[in-house]
């Protein structure tokens, strides 16, 4: 089994919409609900990905100005292809380095990154030099562990079927997706103030095919483990999953994809 690198994990924005950009633009707005910031702030969006963030806070904050940073081009594209707002500014970069000057912005988000990012100490504390004394860091990932239940069970399948799947499950392999993790995170880069919260959102598969066929773009360490399999264990994976998905009388699938949220202000 030949396994695509981690670079390659999100390289296409539309498969990644496809994947899960569509259900993480839906945690995006009870995300902004609850950091109720307000109107009129500068943001600074590390690892925007296809934008969803950034178009989000566009749409419902009002801020003077939304940075956001993504180190893949392939997703920047996309960005800059959905996004025409003279508010937003889009740059390459790494969440490590940001490419933004010190004391820069008010706010500081990062949606669905901090667990890919390698050094995350090193990023929290580039995210606190580039907000204003005072200003918010915050954060959301996915309840791998949990109720990021489209991941939850495949990664449940993969476990029972394949004697290397807990090595491959996104649960273990991001142990900082968790409450006590992200913290203590915020915490080590000084943070005041600092909260977790769950951010629930409803995922509604129209059918199994609609829940399937994204992975089979090889997006994610999912997707990128599901296409590897050679064709008979990939057949065996899907006749599973479709075997123990709740399914409605209609033939949809309706799930619950849980995200959680941490957030702490820079100190003065």
């Amino acid at each position: 089994m030949v396994e695509p690198s981690e670079g390659d994990w999100f390289a296409d924005g539309e498969a990644y919409e496809h994947y899960v950009g569509r259900w993480s633009r839906r945690v995006s707005h009870a995300f902004l609900d609850w950091l109720a910031l307000p109107a009129g702030l500068r943001w600074i969006d590390v690892g925007c990905g296809t934008g969803a963030l950034v178009e989000t806070i566009l749409d419902r904050n009002d801020p003077s100005r939304v940075t956001g940073v993504e180190p893949s081009e392939g997703f920047l594209d996309m960005a800059r292809g959905r996004i025409h707002d003279d508010r937003a500014e889009l740059k390459s970069g790494d969440a490590m380095s940001l490419p933004l000057d010190d004391a820069s912005a008010d706010v500081a988000v990062a949606g669905l990154v901090i667990n890919f990012v390698p050094d995350k100490q090193a990023a929290l504390r580039e995210f606190c030099r580039v907000i204003e004394p005072g200003g918010t860091v915050a954060l959301y990932v996915w309840d791998y562990a949990g109720e990021m239940q489209l991941m939850r069970y495949f990664w449940d399948a993969v476990c029972e079927l394949f004697p290397d799947g807990s090595e491959h499950d996104e649960g273990n392999q991001f142990p900082i997706c968790n409450p006590e993790p992200l913290e203590d995170l915020l915490r080590s880069a000084n943070s005041q103030g600092v909260e977790v919260t769950a951010l629930d959102v409803p995922t509604v598969f129209t059918n199994f095919d609609d829940y399937w066929s994204p992975f089979l773009r090889g997006q994610g360490p999912a997707g990128s483990y599901c296409v590897s399999l050679p064709q008979h264990d990939r057949e065996r994976l899907r006749k599973h999953l479709e075997n123990n998905l709740p399914v409605e009388t209609d033939g949809s699938n309706h799930l619950i994809a849980r995200a959680w949220g941490a957030k702490g202000t820079v100190p003065h």
